[in-house]
């Protein structure tokens, strides 16, 4: 069994720059990351895009479902910014690959003391092994389905959308 990891950016990859003082992309954390949590099956990992998910548009997610599509694996983890995470999934989503597919980020980057992203990215992996196919995001200790999640500014984390 294998894994691809789809690397869009996102607050997870992001660096400090100190000389401009922001957080910016210069190469993902990926590499050292499957390394450094020692995932012990065969990962392969694919840079998409590197961009804060505020910049993705519908070329990029376009993009991502077409590197989705292409994927010889049935497992997939994306790593996304949580901002336009939800707006992926609901492109993903309806494609209806036979594929498990599961989004994930970080509401603090990998380089930052104190960042989820470790955390978020070992939920992903793992529930890519236990959910059904279909579309997920994992965020926060939680799976949720593509078309019944949302992301709480006010508090922060990410949440199932209540029944109407």
């Amino acid at each position: 069994m294998s894994l691809r990891i789809i690397i869009t950016g996102g607050t997870f990859d992001k660096h400090y720059d100190e000389l401009k003082g922001v957080l910016a992309f210069k190469n993902s954390h990926l590499p050292d990351i499957v390394k450094q949590v020692r995932i012990t099956e065969p990962v392969e990992l694919e840079i998409n895009q590197l961009v804060d998910s505020l910049e993705m548009g519908d070329e990029s997610r376009k993009s991502v479902l077409d590197a989705c599509r292409k994927s010889p694996e049935d497992r997939i983890v994306i790593t996304h910014g949580t901002d336009r995470m939800v707006e992926t999934a609901k492109l993903l989503g309806p494609a209806a690959l036979a594929k498990t597919i599961v989004l994930t980020g970080a509401m603090v980057p990998f380089s930052v003391s104190g960042s989820d992203a470790l955390f978020n990215l070992g939920a992903a992996v793992l529930a890519s092994t236990l959910l059904p196919h279909g579309v997920w995001v994992v965020m926060n200790g939680k799976s949720f389905a593509w078309n019944k999640v949302r992301k709480n500014y006010e508090k922060g984390y990410f949440e199932e959308i209540p029944p109407t």
